[in-house]
């Protein structure tokens, strides 16, 4: 079980291309941690409004009568990808992953696994 420094050190060492990474508390609209970013890419505006995107998929999912949950969303931008992965389990179901990604460094479909496998340690 990683904690969440634990866990943004491994999402920083292990997916190739990130560039910024955040666990967000989506009731609040907080970063409980955060790492990478920059003068360009501020994780504190970018965990609050994440958290804007998830609170609208919510009552958008509500309004049409969806019993599903949400398990990520990507937003593809023109030279970055941003990942939003909810965190699931005991203590987390409050909780998503912010993952920044450079569109030409990464690859998507193996940094989305290894951000499961990350969250699925995280302990918090």
């Amino acid at each position: 079980m990683a904690n969440v420094e634990t866990a943004l050190k491994e999402i920083m060492t292990s997916i190739e291309g990130a560039l910024g990474a955040a666990v967000v508390d989506y009731s609040s609209g907080m970063a409980l941690g955060s790492t990478g970013g920059g003068r360009d890419l501020d994780l504190s505006v970018a965990a609050a409004g994440n958290t804007d995107v998830i609170r609208a998929k919510v009552r958008t999912m509500e309004h049409l009568g969806l019993q599903d949950t949400i398990e990520d969303v990507l937003i593809t931008l023109g030279s970055q990808y941003h990942l939003i992965l909810l965190c699931t389990g005991h203590g987390k179901n409050a909780l998503f992953l912010y993952l920044v990604l450079d569109k030409g460094n990464a690859n998507l479909a193996m940094a989305r696994h290894q951000l499961r496998r990350i969250e699925a340690d995280l302990e918090v």
